[in-house]
């Protein structure tokens, strides 16, 4: 017995397209069709293009402002307990060198309540400034806080 394979018949090697290209699906059989899918794939890549374009220039705003913004910064190195109204607190500033740092010291009872705040302004030729200053409180401090520095206006 032998068996007829007729062209066009499923199942067949000679059902495939002569040109080489594979047969389309029923249509609605595997959900969206390739126009959606391609039209699906242009809007995800416009998005992270666009999300990629704000990073960018994210990271590059931030890249200047880092550069080439004029900073004034300081760290608290130690402090004295001086008396039960002052404290003595060491401040190293960076900033520009012909610029005035102006830097807020504060100090806080063992309770945690402030007990003393102060400015200090750091004047000094160079970029760099280590000093000693002293903080009057209103009854003992227990600690000393560089709560920041910014560059003197005017």
């Amino acid at each position: 017995m032998t068996s007829e394979r007729h062209p066009g018949t499923a199942g067949t090697p000679s059902a495939a397209p002569s040109d080489g290209a594979r047969p389309a699906p029923p249509p609605g059989r595997y959900g969206r069709s390739a126009p959606d899918d391609a039209r699906t794939d242009r809007r995800l890549r416009m998005v992270g293009a666009g999300l990629g374009a704000l990073f960018l220039a994210f990271l590059v705003w931030t890249g200047v402002s880092m550069i080439g913004g004029e900073r004034v910064t300081g760290t608290l190195t130690g402090f004295t307990v001086v008396s039960d109204e002052e404290i003595e607190a060491v401040v190293q500033v960076r900033k520009p060198a012909d610029g005035v740092g102006v830097c807020t010291v504060r100090s806080q009872a063992e309770d945690g309540l402030e007990v003393g705040r102060a400015q200090f302004r750091f004047e000094a030729e160079g970029e760099v400034e280590l000093r000693a200053v002293t903080l009057r409180t209103t009854q003992r401090g227990t600690s000393a806080e560089l709560l920041g520095c910014v560059l003197a206006e005017g």
